[in-house]
């Protein structure tokens, strides 16, 4: 049975999680599947300019199906783990930060639910938008682990280090506006899952080459000295200026008319 759906309209690639009678819990299927989807768009993105993930049915996505990996706890876990199969990542690792790969903005839409590895795989997009009602939780202290889908890499870009270890700790889900307030969500909708899309298709209305580029200096800014940094905004830009999409801007903004990019 499918696990993920991908389809691409009008420049935008919709994922959804489609196991939603389970809540979109991850097993292994469904990891494979959401690495695939990643993969798929990592080598279409000339066509790709956004791309929106959701998930089917009452919540974005339960955390790992517990009950489907229970048959791995007979392998040697080092072997299981420890073994880099995409480049720094291991494959549970790669099912969350393939997303930070790719060269657009990729934005999730959260509701029900976002716990575990659905939280880790939320905060792999670059935008999270939340239903009011959602609840989050780094869910892993439950079961006695921690987490290791590419969390630590990412959430200390995105809060404090003592809301890391609270939600680490404890593994208390907390609400959507709590979320917000300490910086894990980007904004609160009613309707996360058309709030994403229109979000999706202002940027998909943007310069293709511009926006690839903003992605990549974001990154770099991330973790790079002042030295660096100032280095890439003038590399990006550079490489810019004079370039088919940014004169079609600016062809379109004298004109008075949306841009139509190649």
């Amino acid at each position: 049975m499918a696990r993920v759906d991908v389809t691409i309209e009008n420049h935008i690639a919709r994922v959804t999680l489609t196991r939603g009678d389970k809540m979109n819990a991850v097993d292994p299927d469904m990891a494979q599947a959401i690495i695939a989807a990643g993969e798929q768009i990592l080598a279409s993105t000339d066509d790709i300019r956004a791309v929106v993930i959701s998930g089917e049915g009452r919540a974005f996505c339960a955390g790992l199906d517990v009950a489907s990996f229970a048959k791995l706890a007979g392998e040697d876990p080092v072997a299981r783990i420890m073994p880099r199969t995409f480049g720094p990542s291991n494959d549970f690792q790669h099912l969350v930060m393939v997303w930070r790969k790719i060269e657009v903005p990729v934005i999730a839409a959260l509701h029900g639910v976002a716990f575990g590895a659905g939280f880790q795989l939320a905060i792999g997009a670059d935008i999270r938008i939340c239903h009011p009602d959602t609840k989050l939780a780094i869910m892993e202290m439950k079961w006695g682990l921690v987490p290791d889908m590419g969390g630590m890499a990412i959430l200390p870009h995105l809060t404090r280090t003592d809301v890391i270890r609270r939600m680490t700790y404890t593994a208390e889900p907390i609400g959507a506006q709590q979320a917000f307030d300490w910086g894990l969500v980007t904004e609160l909708s009613d309707a996360p899952v058309e709030a994403a899309m229109a979000l999706a298709t202002t940027i998909a209305s943007k310069s293709p080459s511009a926006m690839r580029a903003a992605k990549r200096l974001i990154t770099v800014a991330e973790t790079a000295d002042e030295t660096l940094a100032l280095y890439e905004e003038s590399r990006e830009q550079a490489a810019l200026v004079g370039g088919k999409d940014q004169l079609e801007v600016i062809a379109s903004n004298m004109a008075g008319r949306a841009p139509k990019f190649g």
